[in-house]
């Protein structure tokens, strides 16, 4: 608990440093960081904080009637020294948030943060080696020579945020040394919006999930099905929302209040995507422009975007929001199941039947209605995704289980001898007594 008050106010302590560092990285809005990165964080680490007690404490498990006479709980106990490869795009959150899962177990624990932000990555330095002795916690910088190394290491645990791709190997590293994993990867995570939605109320939450951080976010809305019925209104929504919060005009957009992409490969991978998809015969509603000597492209809405188009096939990570048309919560179903199933999915009706029918047609590792982005700071509700997406949950008292082994422990009060009946030399009474047995069940 110590612990956790004291990185608390270590990260409060570092907030200047904090912003400075994501502006130097990426541009990243200071106001921004207050929002998607300081505060999210400091909700994790009271919830932990306000909770760890009540999550200690041994579990008492019911007797069923044939083990009557004994009683049983589980403990929880730390794994052990645990690996945290922590991403770029929201840096403090996602690298804090894993550690406040370590530290609340009692695992000691490696932090490799991402080379992609380097100057956030050395204040995350300074701030752990600020707060947790060389034998609790270990934070080494550098690229992927530096996490395959660590990988090769005997870990307990591992948890890792990133890509599927990298993911595959650190399971695989893991299965080296049977070692638990915590994988929070991603995909396309879809937005549907019916013919009863409140457009602009739609078009507010899906602007702030998908341009936040220009994008670049594991589980931002990752393309729109539209119903035909309100599609040309959805569009006019979304493009007055993005002038009001960026900007009219190009250079307005522009600005201090829209981060950068983090790297030129990323900037790169982003262009070609978008320049493809306009080559099948993407129409361009809004933005489409870049500038590539400051890594920025504008929020941008395309239309008519082909099912080949590599937007349509890679998660995008990035501020480029395709527009499809559908016609029914069927079809939105249809095509959610033709991708692997995605982190996040997201709907906007005013139908409760609706709603209810997407979350039950499509395999995800949430699904918001009315609102994007809040299922990640919601510390009650396990966060995770499935196969593609990721494996395992984190956040509150699931980040405690992640790093916890579960140890049973079974008392014997009375009726030792019961068991007689069931053991060597075998009669017609074992038969009986084992019978017997299965009628309690």
């Amino acid at each position: 608990m110590s612990r956790l008050k004291a990185l608390k106010a270590a990260l409060l302590k570092a907030e200047d440093a904090i912003k400075k560092a994501l502006w130097a990285d990426f541009h990243k809005p200071p106001f921004e960081v207050d929002v998607t990165e300081m505060t999210a964080t400091i909700f994790e680490l009271d919830h932990a904080i306000r909770y760890l007690k009540s999550w200690m404490k041994p579990l008492n498990k019911p007797t069923p009637l044939y083990l009557m006479g004994t009683d049983t709980h589980v403990s929880y106990f730390p794994k052990g020294p645990s690996l945290i490869i922590a991403p770029w795009n929201y840096s403090i959150l996602l690298t804090i948030g894993p550690i406040v899962h370590a530290t609340a177990a009692g695992c000691p624990f490696v932090v490799k943060p991402s080379e992609n932000t380097p100057e956030a990555s050395l204040v995350i330095k300074n701030i752990i080696e600020s707060v947790f002795p060389p034998e609790e916690a270990s934070v080494f910088l550098g690229g992927k020579d530096v996490a395959t190394e660590l990988l090769a290491q005997p870990f307990s645990h591992l948890h890792f945020t990133g890509s599927a791709a990298v993911g595959k190997i650190v399971m695989k590293a893991g299965a080296q040394n049977l070692s638990s994993v915590t994988l929070e990867l991603g995909g396309k995570s879809p937005t549907y919006v019916d013919a009863t939605a409140d457009l602009k109320l739609a078009a507010e939450s899906i602007c702030f999930g998908k341009f936040s951080n220009s994008g670049q976010t594991c589980i931002a809305p990752d393309y729109i099905l539209a119903d035909r019925r309100i599609y040309k209104a959805l569009l006019k929504e979304l493009k007055l929302n993005i002038s009001y919060r960026y900007g009219a005009t190009f250079e307005d957009r522009h600005g201090d209040d829209y981060a950068r992409i983090v790297q030129r490969p990323h900037f790169n991978r982003l262009v070609t995507a978008l320049e493809d998809a306009k080559s099948k015969g993407a129409t361009v509603e809004f933005g489409g422009g870049s500038d590539a000597s400051d890594l920025f492209i504008e929020p941008t809405i395309l239309t008519d975007v082909p099912a080949g188009a590599t937007l349509m096939q890679e998660e995008i990570f990035g501020p480029i929001l395709p527009v499809l048309v559908i016609d029914s919560v069927e079809e939105a179903i249809q095509q959610i199941q033709q991708l692997p199933p995605p982190l996040s999915t997201y709907v906007f009706s005013k139908s409760v039947e609706q709603s209810r029918k997407l979350s039950a047609g499509v395999r995800t590792g949430a699904v918001c209605t009315n609102t994007t982005l809040l299922q990640f700071i919601q510390p009650f509700g396990p966060f995770g995704g499935e196969g593609n997406s990721g494996i395992g949950r984190s956040h509150g008292e699931a980040g405690f289980r992640a790093f916890s082994n579960e140890q049973v422990v079974l008392r014997r009060k009375w009726g030792a001898r019961l068991l007689n009946f069931a053991s060597p030399p075998y009669s017609r009474t074992t038969t009986w007594f084992t019978r017997l047995l299965q009628k309690l069940s």
